[in-house]
């Protein structure tokens, strides 16, 4: 199976839900002491059931005392119902309250991932944690722990009530319970890594989904779809085999739980039923005993029915809390850059160890220069891009923006001295505003609209119905990709970083919008170091220097005359790209 993202163990679990009710420790007291008063309050009415039995047969009871007692129950009753009332109140505060904070958690967990990290996951095992994983944890916290523990408070003064009627009858009540700890103890060893492995299929559906629908036409022009096919059908099937096996747990544990709750009343009866005869227990006793055994049904169902469904939650805050276990990928430091100047120095980077995309790579950018990098698919462009940007750790070397590395400097600041913007780009569900903002939450509107004018997005802007107050992305206007790379590179304006890494950021747009974008964002990029990695060989044409990548090293360096006088790999190139670039725009 794909790489996933840890998984905390059951150690930081309970540690983790033991914090969280002592976050909420007044709320927790307050469900305590409600659910308590209220099983006490039910706890009447057998005890008053039983005493009338017993008068009823010594022929004492009186249609007074019948009615004394039936208005007494009642009471107890409807005080039970009012404080149940209360404690559901008070749990589905402290349920939506604990939720709340576990998801705000986890976002910024998921948001402090490594990039790195989270793309050799994929994003289906992240989108299963924050769909699935916290789904399953909300009928946890909300649902499946005040539950369990109601369960247990009252079976506990349930048990208590049974030896204050009759010791003997109440050891009666128990005799299943050695079946219960068994049934359950072989349950609980089985089925958390049972419903870790769940989980982890469902990540792997969604990622098999999500790939396919992603590539869609790249499928259905390679003629892919029986493969992918093939692949949904052996993801369902390890599905399938995981969602069997814990239903085969579920199945042996609830058949020891039907068992232990039929037990008890037939022993309380049947040894009741002797011990009367023998004069040891009262009617009234025998009476009390089967009722509150009776009783004891209902909060140990409880108790060992919301056990499972715990479980599952369990192991959805397993892989939630799994992500703060992803260890970062830098060493923040109190230094700050001395200066603006970029420098490379005997770079390697492997995605997998011991296989290098680059090899020694060596590189220095004075301040405002123009560098574009050129080369073949896959021969480590866009690596070396991510590690001028400071988004990856170098395997080997180092990448340092004034004598300081980059993986170095908290991601605030290093943001305001480097960027990267990438052919891939995304529009959040809010406003045009919200979207370019998002670099720079403070900025007015004469500042965004600054920005969209620098990437010439101004014009098709303000003819939108509600200009920046127009809503974008899911639930909002449908924005074309080029529309939607010109809000990308407005935010990039905004952040105003002094180094700017371009990886191929205009190649969604047509080639005449693309080179019409470049040349409105010529005033922009003025005075700042510029990174280009090239797809449209024009962009190394205006570069003050063009840098070759092949075969994960730096083959060419130098300006673009300097290289097509050389002859080399470069010449090549441009000769290539010159002679298929069409008229209209080869003697741009």
């Amino acid at each position: 199976m794909k790489e996933i993202l840890p998984v905390a163990d059951g150690a930081t679990v309970r540690r983790y839900a033991w914090s969280l009710a002592r976050r909420h420790r007044r709320r927790v007291v307050m469900l305590v002491t409600l659910h308590g008063l209220a099983t006490a309050a039910g706890l009447v009415a057998p005890w008053l059931i039983g005493d009338m039995v017993e008068k009823v047969e010594q022929g004492t009871a009186t249609v007074a005392t019948v009615n004394l007692a039936a208005l007494v129950i009642a009471v107890f009753l409807v005080a039970q119902a009012v404080l149940v009332r209360s404690a559901g109140v008070v749990s589905g505060y402290l349920g939506e309250a604990a939720l709340a904070e576990v998801r705000e958690e986890f976002v910024d967990r998921s948001l402090a991932l490594p990039l790195s990290t989270v793309e050799r996951a994929g994003t289906g095992d992240l989108l299963t944690r924050s769909s699935r994983d916290v789904n399953t944890l909300r009928e946890a916290v909300r649902y499946a722990a005040p539950e369990i523990l109601v369960g247990a408070i009252v079976a506990v003064l349930t048990v208590v009530a049974l030896v204050l009627v009759s010791p003997l009858l109440a050891a009666c009540a128990v005799t299943s319970a050695p079946l219960l700890v068994i049934g359950t103890r072989w349950y609980l060893r089985r089925a958390p890594a049972g419903y870790l492995r769940e989980n982890a299929t469902y990540a792997e559906i969604n990622e098999g989904l999500a790939a396919t629908v992603a590539g869609a036409r790249t499928v259905e022009a390679l003629g892919l779809g029986c493969r992918r096919r093939a692949r949904a059908d052996t993801d369902c099937a390890r599905s399938y085999d995981a969602e069997r096996y814990t239903l085969y747990l579920r199945m042996v544990w609830y058949s020891c739980l039907e068992l232990g709750h039929l037990l008890p009343v037939v022993t309380v009866l049947g040894v009741g039923g002797f011990a009367y005869t023998h004069g040891w227990v009262s009617l009234a006793q025998v009476t009390a005993a089967t009722l509150y055994t009776q009783s004891l049904i209902w909060p140990l169902n409880q108790v060992l029915d919301w056990l499972d469904r715990l479980q599952v939650g369990a192991a959805g805050l397993a892989r939630v809390l799994g992500v703060a276990e992803v260890p970062s990928d830098r060493t923040p430091t109190s230094r700050r850059p001395n200066g603006k100047r970029l420098d490379a120095r005997d770079v390697r980077y492997a995605c997998r160890d011991g296989r290098d995309v680059l090899h020694g790579v060596n590189l220095s950018l004075r301040p405002g220069e123009r560098l574009a990098i050129v080369g073949p698919s896959g021969a480590g462009k866009s690596t070396l891009g991510r590690l001028l940007a400071g988004i990856d750790r170098p395997g080997a070397g180092t990448v340092t923006v004034g004598d300081v590395s980059l993986v170095d400097l908290p991601l605030t600041e290093l943001r305001r001295h480097v960027a990267l913007v990438t052919q891939e780009h995304h529009i959040f569900a809010g406003t045009v505003r919200d979207n370019v903002v998002l670099a720079r939450p403070d900025a007015s509107d004469e500042m965004v609209r600054a920005a969209l004018a620098a990437v010439d997005a101004d014009g098709w802007v303000a003819t939108l119905p509600d200009g920046l107050d127009t809503r974008v992305g899911a639930g909002g206007m449908a924005l074309s990709p080029a529309q939607s790379q010109q809000l990308a590179l407005a935010r990039l304006v905004l952040a105003d970083p002094h180094t700017l890494v371009l990886d191929e950021a205009t190649s969604l747009l047509d080639p005449r919008a693309a080179r019409y974008l470049e040349r409105s964002l010529a005033a922009v990029l003025q005075g700042r170091t510029v990174v280009a990695i090239a797809h449209r060989l024009h962009t190394a044409r205006d570069a003050d220097r063009v840098a070759v990548v092949s075969g994960g090293r730096i083959t060419e360096l130098g300006s673009h005359a300097e290289l097509v006088d050389a002859g080399g790999e470069y010449a090549a190139l441009w000769q290539s790209w010159h002679g298929r670039e069409e008229p209209a725009y080869a003697q741009t």
